[in-house]
């Protein structure tokens, strides 16, 4: 998984972790800051898939930067963001798809927030007739909007597990209870900020997930990691939503590599290469929203 470099190609930075995504390193004159690179891999069911959406990283890294200027422009949001202000620049290799950013104490929580019905939540509102756990009205049907966005966090499992659906009471024992509500209360803020902006270039937020540190000189809440990208949050077309008909979900991500994996793998043994039409569709999937939205 690990899409390492050579140190001496990233002008001493060194590598420490390798997610699905993303590869972090460290620098021993920069001990406050981290770099962060976003990789073309694409996952799908827990795994990670060949080929790589070519230009993904750039894509992504793009599109969190975005939103991160959108995001500090006075938004009174209730949290700051990661990227360093000061510090070295981000090695050549690298360039458009790495991020210069501060070290965090991360707290063990993914934040996600639904403003509509759609995915897990819907399969589970099927079978109960709630998502994670809360009480929805009858009647809603796949893709619609819920009657205000509901704040459902998971537990960030250790690597090699998966992250669990949890309580909010859960997440106080966890974090504590006023970190619990700063949590809460910054995702529903950042999510209708954000939903209020997508809207206006024709776009819906249906559904994202956030993740939060401590900056550990002063303990303010600060937003990390990718922020509203489409590996982390669901994008539908508004124009296409209200015409209905089969394209009316069609989401702006890894959607198509999906379907795809799931109509030809039964998921035993490794999956199987994506064919060259998937990864190009896919592709342009990604380039389009960062068009709409930035345009």
């Amino acid at each position: 998984m690990s899409g390492a470099l050579d140190p001496a190609a990233l002008d001493g930075w060194q590598h420490v972790y390798s997610g699905k995504v993303r590869d972090l390193y460290e620098h021993p004159e920069h001990p406050a800051l981290m770099l962060v690179v976003a990789s073309d891999r694409v996952s799908a069911f827990d795994h990670v898939l060949e080929p790589g959406i070519p230009g993904k990283g750039a894509l992504l890294t793009l599109l969190s930067d975005w939103w991160f200027d959108r995001l500090a422009e006075g938004s009174g949001v209730g949290a700051g963001d990661h990227r360093a202000v000061d510090g070295p620049e981000v090695p050549a290799v690298v360039a458009g798809r790495g991020m210069i950013v501060r070290r965090l104490d991360m707290h063990p929580v993914e934040c996600v927030v639904r403003g509509y019905l759609s995915g897990s939540g819907w399969v589970e509102y099927r079978a109960s007739g709630t998502v994670c756990g809360i009480p929805l009205p009858s009647g809603l049907q796949d893709g619609d909007r819920l009657p205000e966005p509901i704040y459902t966090p998971a537990w960030k499992a250790p690597m090699g597990e998966h992250d669990e659906n949890i309580s909010y009471e859960r997440t106080v024992e966890l974090v504590g209870a006023e970190t619990a509500a700063a949590l809460r209360d910054a995702s529903l803020a950042i999510f209708a900020r954000a939903s209020a902006i997508a809207a206006d270039r024709g776009l819906i937020l249906a559904d994202t997930k956030f993740e939060f540190g401590s900056d550990p000189a002063t303990g303010a809440l600060t937003l990390a990691d990718e922020v509203l990208t489409s590996d982390s949050s669901r994008y539908w077309g508004a124009e296409a939503y209200d015409a209905g008909g089969p394209g009316r979900l069609a989401s702006f991500d890894k959607q198509i590599v999906r379907d795809w994996l799931a109509a030809h793998w039964d998921r035993t043994g490794e999956p199987p290469a994506l064919p060259d039409e998937i990864v190009a569709r896919t592709a342009d999937r990604y380039r389009e929203l960062i068009d709409r939205l930035t345009a």
